[in-house]
């Protein structure tokens, strides 16, 4: 599925049984990028897990693989772990941000395919030195403001959702019940202040890569040019 992009004018090796999965599910309300606007912790986040269309088990093995990529990536350089973002939803990886080089890029994704479980990766890094304090605050407050708007809209289901600003470019993630919650989604990212484009690799319920088997790579280590 081909990302779908709005552009605005300017305004980790995994252990394994229940024992992995039962201390997944305690790492929930810790791990960065969770679903748009869910902030709970120990038995709530796993009330919350349930409730998603990933489950518990989903969830679970969702931040697993992020417990992995994360290490990888401080092991190889703290400086590109601080520079990258991470979005996980059934074994759907997307790793956005800004590095100096080609080869950072590169060995990036290739850390974001190496956890079991990992369907696809998606690469929206781009090469450059980074932003500023600016950037940095405007993003927070995009982030904040977005997580706020789609949890109390009562036409969203938010929790199956996640949703990440950088550089004033909002990067969507999940799954979607409906083209008609999509196209809300869409709308309510775009109205954000200082929001630039909305870029959104969310599939539908029934799309057939949520029930396939982890296999092969679909897509390549060199960034996507949807800008």
């Amino acid at each position: 599925m081909s990302p779908a992009t709005t552009d605005l004018p300017a305004i980790n090796r995994r252990p394994h049984g229940r024992l992995a999965a039962a201390f997944a599910v305690g790492l929930l309300g810790l791990a960065a990028c969770t679903p748009a606007g869910v902030v709970v912790g120990g038995a709530a986040s796993a009330g919350v897990a349930a409730s998603e269309e990933r489950g518990i088990k989903g969830a679970a093995n969702d931040t697993l693989i992020r417990v992995e990529i994360n290490e990888a990536w401080v092991k190889e350089d703290f400086d590109t772990f601080n520079r990258l973002s991470l979005q996980i939803y059934e074994g759907r990886v997307l790793v956005a941000g800004q590095v100096p080089d080609q080869v950072l890029a590169d060995k990036a994704i290739e850390a974001a395919w190496k956890p079991d479980g990992v369907r696809e990766v998606i690469n929206e890094i781009e090469i450059s030195d980074g932003g500023d304090f600016k950037q940095f605050a405007n993003d927070t407050l995009i982030n904040a403001r977005l997580d706020s708007a789609l949890l109390f809209d009562g036409d969203v289901s938010s929790i199956n959702y996640s949703t990440r600003a950088i550089g004033g470019t909002v990067y969507l993630l999940g799954v979607a019940k409906d083209r008609v919650e999509l196209d809300r989604v869409f709308r309510i990212a775009r109205d954000i202040p200082n929001v630039k484009r909305v870029i959104s690799h969310v599939i539908m319920i029934d799309d057939p890569r949520r029930i396939a088997s982890p296999s092969g790579r679909s897509q390549s280590g060199t960034p996507t040019t949807n800008r």
